[in-house]
């Protein structure tokens, strides 16, 4: 009898790796919180989820390139479709829409997250193990 990792883990694999991409973009928008015309963008956790969720039911998405002239399509089935600009809270005169209070707030509550995602992976993959040594 063989392990599938995907329904032993569940959906907490893709979770930590949703995190660990948030994380990414909200020190992207930290990081340019001084930069004009800088628009701060987020990641929206439900339609990931969805999007996760729509593949695990009907398999991986793919483009085929039927013609060697046809562009690339490059970032399509990323979750790059998910990266969407924040609505700023406030007009700045240089026109950037990263509120550094509001982005270092979402950075701790995604470190907090990511956290509880690693923990309850970490204790599957425990399970996993003393299931094996038949404890």
């Amino acid at each position: 009898m063989s392990i599938s990792f995907d329904k032993a883990l569940g959906i907490h694999e893709q979770a930590l790796g949703f995190r660990a991409q948030r994380a990414e973009v909200l020190a992207n928008n930290i990081a340019n919180a001084d930069t004009p015309n800088y628009k701060a963008r987020d990641l929206d956790f439900s339609k990931v989820l969805a999007e996760q969720n729509e593949k695990t039911k009907s398999g991986s998405f793919a483009l085929n390139m039927t013609n060697s002239r046809h562009i690339e399509a490059e970032g399509l089935g990323n979750g790059d479709e998910s990266l969407l600009y924040r609505t700023p809270m406030q007009p700045s005169i240089d026109q950037n829409t990263v509120d550094a209070q509001l982005e270092q707030s979402n950075y701790a509550e995604n470190a907090v997250n990511f956290q509880a995602s690693f923990t309850l992976l970490n204790s599957k993959f425990k399970g996993l193990v003393s299931a094996l040594r038949g404890e």
